[in-house]
């Protein structure tokens, strides 16, 4: 199995260490960069699967690495690192391309949760299907618009999160957990009655009879799954 490599672009040597010790140990692979610049050409050149970025750097800052990043088309997550934690850094940091934002000092759970949160959402876009048709609703989850015939229908971010989680599956039962775990993530605390809550807006909105429903299933003791519309890629 392909150990998952991270980039580190930290111009703080002791920060810098300490990020390599804490992923190695997680068994992931470790390179590093000391400015912007540098940390910029070797994200071209190594491709890694994920960038830890500190924003404040001499030559080139975070905010610039990213946005240069996207400009040029590269995908990877970046999950940015920095001691500003005024909420219009955060946007711009967002705004720039990255996908996660990280305040100093942190604990190492909360890096390692976030890294892996990442990961796996790198690793279900390889292979997310986009488009279902569920009976006269038609969705697009890759630009997250849902119509019945010609007429929209409202579904929230995390209802598209539900029926990505659910059409991965491939009419497999997803738990509720994993649902928790991949839906609402690491920064929340929901329960299970969440998800059974958010099921049943979902019937309500794409079921024509919600209370017999021919495509969102439950699976008892387990979770729900989705009953075979037409999928696409």
């Amino acid at each position: 199995m392909k150990l998952p490599r991270i980039l580190i672009i930290e111009d703080e040597a002791p920060m810098r260490r300490a990020l390599v010790d804490v992923l190695e140990a997680e068994g992931y692979r470790a390179l590093t960069a000391a400015d912007g610049q540098i940390g910029l050409h070797t994200a071209l050149e190594e491709k890694p699967d994920l960038i830890l970025l500190d924003v404040m750097m001499p030559q080139l800052d975070g905010f610039a690495v990213c946005a240069e990043l996207r400009r040029l088309g590269h995908a990877m997550p970046v999950l940015m690192l920095t001691a500003k934690a005024q909420i219009e850094d955060r946007v711009t940091g967002l705004d720039a391309g990255a996908d996660d934002y990280l305040v100093k000092p942190f604990s190492t759970e909360e890096l390692l949760a976030r890294v892996r949160a990442l990961l796996r959402r790198t690793q279900r876009a390889g292979k997310s299907p986009v488009k279902l048709t569920l009976g006269e609703v038609e969705i697009d989850l890759a630009q997250q618009t849902a119509t019945r015939g010609r007429k929209p229908v409202h579904l929230t971010a995390k209802e598209f999160a539900m029926l990505r989680l659910l059409a991965e599956a491939a009419g497999e039962p997803v738990s509720r957990e994993k649902f928790l775990d991949v839906v609402w993530g690491y920064t929340s605390f929901p329960t299970t009655r969440t998800v059974d809550t958010h099921i049943a807006t979902l019937r309500a909105k794409l079921e024509k009879n919600p209370e017999s429903p021919r495509w969102l299933k439950t699976v008892h003791g387990v979770g729900y799954k989705l009953e075979s519309g037409q999928v696409g890629r």
